[in-house]
């Protein structure tokens, strides 16, 4: 069964034909201020009246309509008086389920291509006459069902933008969705506005308000456990269950002994100091050490490390007093998307955050994922709102294993020392040259590499440490960050100046596939 947006939020639906860029539609439709769902294709009638969307999307997707099995949806849909928009194969779709004709296209066509508009009215209102779209079809609509009129055409796609003034469905053969798409935004916007009278007036500082009214209707008087790493992610869970409940949320946080420098001072200071929670600080680090002592195999480390962690969590959850009932989870909506949760219309297996594992089940909890329906740029704009410190809203992915992941080889304490110290250095060059922003994902990783180096008039024999930068939208492909050699430089001397044991710093390239993001 769909899950509910927020009381009285203006909704859109995207029914997902299997399309590469249905998350994005999703982004876009919520850029514009209105809110979005992404939901099967096989959704019923009766859900989508008890969503009473604004307006459906049809999304693209690689099938075309005459395979057998393609993906369909409830024709009744278009009887419920709802606008909807059909993007490549959603307006296929529609056309085909309302009488026109699609057919296989004399030439496939893929990238840029000029939009001749006919007809600048409501879809295309500010649009130009002659327009940059983003075209990846074979099949396209080559007789109209009845109803429909053509808005625009490309040299090879003569219904490449299609309207039902009366029934307020509109088709694109093209994406707007995509940034190669120039004005796609307008156009997207014109639909939600103009087709279905959004007002987009939704905003995080609603949600905050709505959210809050949530947990406190569902928590009652109970207590809630939220483990906390110092992420985005956790943090933002913390902070909004602090607003909603205040000291009926027990935060834990582990100190595994591979943490960054000062990172459990920051944590303390801000969710202790800040926002007042019931914060519990467990110093674990011995045990961690000793867990991993010796232990050079990557998976070997994460298999202990997550062993030790639910150990820990277990025995300090053992302490708090009260009606413990729930745990609080950092899952976002691209975590929902990808388990299959919506689209198959059942329940999956929602990865877990890092540091909670697998408690659920092993403590009898019941999950809170307040953020579950958001994108990470919306986690972030909810923390925002919410007052945490810039430093902890705009901080980059750090792996649950922590530094472990970051030396290669095995660990001790002397290794974490010196690791800890090239961190802080880069990150503080990274920030002062105003790069953080601008970069997904900055660290130092020492390698199990020594070499020979000269300093003052001796020769050393020390580590040589790398310098991973990263630029990535999703994180499931990367590019090395070109950072400028000043800056380099400035954080080669430091690192090689300031941190004893380490007389070399080398500079990650490699792009991801075939690279990795960490090393580990």
């Amino acid at each position: 069964m769909i899950e509910l947006p927020p009381p009285g939020t203006e909704t859109v639906l995207i029914l997902d034909f299997g399309s590469q860029t249905a998350q994005l539609i999703a982004r876009r439709v919520r850029e514009a201020g209105v809110f979005s769902l992404l939901v099967s294709p096989r959704i019923s009638v009766d859900e989508i009246r008890r969503v009473a969307p604004k307006g459906i999307i049809l999304s693209g997707g690689p099938a075309s309509v005459f395979e057998t099995g393609a993906p369909t949806c409830d024709p009744a849909i278009f009887a419920m008086g709802i606008p909807v928009l059909g993007i490549c194969y959603g307006m296929q779709l529609m056309s085909h389920l309302l009488g026109g004709l699609v057919e296989s296209a004399d030439h496939r066509e893929f990238g840029r291509a000029k939009l001749d508009v006919v007809d600048g009215s409501d879809l295309f209102a500010g649009v130009d006459d002659h327009a940059t779209v983003w075209m990846s079809h074979g099949d396209q609509v080559t007789r109209l069902a009845q109803g429909f009129a053509a808005l625009a055409s490309t040299a090879t796609c003569r219904f490449a933008a299609v309207r039902d003034h009366a029934r307020r469905f509109y088709g694109v053969q093209f994406h707007p969705e995509v940034t190669h798409t120039p004005q796609g935004g307008d156009m997207l916007s014109n639909f939600l506005f103009k087709g279905c009278g959004c007002t987009g007036a939704w905003r995080m500082s609603d949600f905050v308000a709505q959210e809050c009214d949530r947990i406190r209707a569902r928590v009652g008087d109970s207590r809630v456990i939220c483990g906390l790493s110092g992420g985005v992610d956790s943090s933002v869970v913390a902070a909004l269950l602090a607003k909603a409940i205040g000291k009926q949320v027990v935060c834990i946080f582990v100190d595994n002994g591979l943490l960054r420098k000062n990172e459990r001072d920051l944590v303390d200071a801000t969710f202790r100091g800040h926002f007042d929670v019931d914060l519990r600080v467990v110093d674990a680090s011995k045990e961690f050490l000793g867990d991993l002592e010796g232990i050079i195999e990557p998976q070997e480390k994460r298999r202990r490390i997550g062993h030790r962690f639910i150990e820990v969590f277990k025995e300090s959850a053992k302490s708090i007093s009260g009606d413990v009932k729930f745990l609080a989870q950092g899952t976002l909506y691209p975590d929902v998307i990808e388990s299959g949760h919506g689209h198959a219309g059942t329940s999956a297996n929602i990865k877990l955050h890092h540091n909670v594992g697998g408690l659920p089940e092993q403590l009898g909890f019941e999950l809170i994922e307040p953020m579950r329906l958001l994108f990470k740029d919306e986690v972030r704009a909810l923390g925002e709102v919410l007052g945490l410190p810039q430093q902890i809203v705009w901080r980059h992915p750090f792996p649950g294993p922590g530094l472990a992941v970051r030396i290669i080889g095995d660990i001790t304490k002397e290794k974490l020392d010196v690791l800890r110290e090239c961190d802080r250095i880069l990150l503080e060059e990274i920030v002062a040259a105003n790069l953080y922003r601008s970069t997904s994902q900055v660290f130092a990783v020492l390698l199990p590499v020594k070499s020979v180096g000269v300093m003052g008039d001796g020769r050393t024999y020390e580590s040589t440490v790398a310098i991973r930068c990263v630029d990535t939208q999703d994180f499931m492909t990367a590019d090395w960050s070109r950072i400028p050699y000043d800056v380099l430089a400035l954080i080669s001397n430091r690192i090689i100046n300031e941190v004893k044991g380490v007389n070399r710093v080398v500079y990650d390239i490699s792009s991801k596939p075939p690279a990795t993001i960490e090393w580990e």
